[in-house]
């Protein structure tokens, strides 16, 4: 589609490029326009879009072609644009801009409403309050059914979500909700104190974003209300919103696990500097390289062993990598299982004891297998190839429970059992692996 934009483009048939547009989703639309890089083209494609179509469209550019889009914007259109996004939207675009476009927006938006932008932004990152939206639809308990639907039909076309309501007291504490369809299936004389829902789940500002994710996996919701320390209701957290913090800390995860460190995830991987990106990764690679020299020293230690029988150094690498596969696994599964809240610290025995009994039979399948390979296909001498095969049982049982074990005690001292993955659970085994290797090989081979 890029292709055809760009050849009528060219060709300077503007309403055929609306046209085009007019077939598409706000989506597709922003995925084709983020494609072009040059401020004109894209300010023009944006200008060829319908008014109510442009304002959907926005929240959807990356940061960079909203930039250019502002900057080529006049205090008129930019009050337009910004005037018919959600405040949630308007808080995410924000963040992401330069200073002296901020106070471009914030000039053409009316003192309300800067109040209120410039109170979500002094939320602390990652929490509730910094992804929650103000447009929610509140009601009174002493309201009619009649009444409330009436204010939901009249301000829901500027409300993130009319399908759940929530009812507050006059000092805007929250005493509960009531959903669309329970107030069409009621008299409109009905009061909504007697239909309310007053067993319902709300977050505080300052609780963490991660946390409410998993409230909205663990219940099913698609809203959730969010109240300040006087449970005064505040703001809402919707179902979209969460989606984006479910990527966010995913991605964030997969960072820690490789040993990258201060990444941003929302960074476009071709669009960060190659720089920026060498610093991010050199931290963890240098700890590793300076800690691997442990695993140096070890095979140092054992010269006299290596010198009586060469063949053993052929062997090294193998068991080093499954020792590194097998704790990664372990360390995989048990990060997963803390971030779902499927276990905990206190759980750590049964973990342990489960991680026992896999290393168990996984050790013994390998080890037999590989005996087998280096007797029949490599014609490994047997007292060899039982060392190698002893090593590779112990080696297996010593790394899961690294790997098991780690992820938990970073849990118990509040850091992120990510960092405890990979990186460090490899450089561990592989000097575990060493020692067990190199004394079984002292011992069976009597040197």
């Amino acid at each position: 589609m890029k292709d055809i934009i760009k050849a009528l483009i060219e060709e300077k048939k503007y309403l055929e490029i609306r046209k085009q547009f007019n077939e598409l989703n706000i989506v597709e639309i922003s995925e084709i326009i983020n494609q072009f890089e040059i401020p004109e083209t894209v300010i023009m494609l944006f200008r060829l879009l319908k008014k109510d179509t442009a304002f959907e469209v926005f929240p959807y550019l990356d940061s960079e072609h909203q930039e250019m889009i502002i900057n080529a914007s006049t205090d008129i259109e930019t009050k337009n644009i910004f005037d018919e996004l959600y405040f949630d939207d308007i808080v995410d675009i924000i963040e992401e801009m330069p200073a002296d476009l901020v106070k471009k927006i914030l000039k053409n938006t009316n003192p309300k409403d800067r109040h209120l932008i410039n109170q979500l932004l002094k939320y602390p990152e990652n929490s509730a309050g910094s992804i929650m939206t103000i447009e929610y639809v509140e009601l009174k308990k002493n309201m009619k059914v009649a009444d409330a639907i009436d204010l939901i039909r009249n301000t829901g076309k500027d409300k993130e979500n009319v399908y759940t309501s929530f009812i507050t007291d006059k000092n805007e504490k929250l005493e509960g909700v009531v959903y669309l369809r329970d107030l069409m299936a009621k008299n409109d004389d009905t009061l909504l104190e007697d239909i309310m829902n007053t067993n319902f789940l709300s977050v505080h500002t300052n609780d963490d974003q991660e946390e409410v994710a998993d409230i909205f996996k663990k219940y099913d919701l698609i809203v959730l209300p969010v109240t300040d320390h006087e449970n005064r209701l505040v703001g809402i957290i919707t179902a979209d919103d969460v989606v984006h913090v479910v990527e966010q800390e995913v991605t964030e995860d997969f960072h820690k696990m490789a040993g990258i460190a201060d990444t941003d995830p929302e960074e476009n991987y071709l669009k960060t500097g190659i720089f920026t990106m060498a610093r991010q990764r050199i931290g963890w690679l240098a700890i590793l390289m300076i800690s691997d020299t442990i695993s140096g020293n070890i095979i140092q230690g054992y010269e006299s062993v290596l010198a009586h029988s060469i063949i053993l150094t052929a062997f090294v690498p193998m068991l080093m990598s499954t020792g590194g596969n097998v704790g990664s696994q372990s360390s995989t599964v048990v990060i997963r299982a803390l971030a779902l809240g499927e276990i905990s610290p206190k759980d750590t025995f049964k973990v342990l004891r489960k991680e026992f009994s896999i290393s168990i039979m996984v050790s013994v399948v390998l080890a037999i297998l590989n005996f087998i390979r280096l007797i029949t296909l490599e014609k490994t001498d047997t007292v060899i190839a039982l060392t190698v095969s002893l090593t590779l049982v112990f080696t297996v049982i010593v790394s899961k429970f690294v790997g098991a074990l780690l992820p938990i005690l970073a849990k118990l001292i509040k850091v992120d059992p990510a960092v405890m993955a990979t990186p460090l659970i490899t450089t561990i085994s592989d000097a575990v692996t060493l020692i067990i290797y190199f004394n079984f090989a002292t011992m069976l081979l009597h040197i």
